[in-house]
């Protein structure tokens, strides 16, 4: 045996004593691990901040499985979100210049007589 052998001697079993930090990560992103705490700022007895702190590290599925999928719809974070947000907007807009194109067209209408001639208001 060499001295770094006896230094670090092998782990016992992974499901009983996880040692590696790669194991850790795994069964913390498998399993969800939340975090949570509050900082409150009082001033004789006057509540002046409340900071409220929840963190949850797990995997992607994981975090689904909870019901948490921000992400997808963010379009800071989602190029799909971002393709969508501006599919609707582009809607919104055609749709608003359909309406102003049809008031004004009805408007020209209005302004022309049974014989063409236009009437003066």
């Amino acid at each position: 045996m060499t001295e770094r052998d006896l230094a670090h001697p092998p782990s016992v079993t992974a499901e009983r004593h996880p040692s590696d930090l790669a194991e850790i990560l795994e069964r913390v992103l498998d399993k969800g691990i939340v975090i949570a705490g509050d900082i409150k700022i009082d001033l004789l007895d006057i509540e002046l901040l409340t900071i409220r702190l929840r963190l949850f590290i797990s995997s992607v599925d994981t975090a689904r499985k909870a019901g948490i999928d921000w992400w997808e719809t963010d379009p800071a974070l989602s190029s799909r979100a971002a393709r969508d947000t501006l599919a609707q907007e582009n809607a919104e807009l055609r749709s608003r210049l359909h309406a102003l194109e049809s008031r004004i067209g009805s408007e020209e209408l209005s302004t022309v007589g049974a014989a063409g001639e236009e009437r003066r208001p």
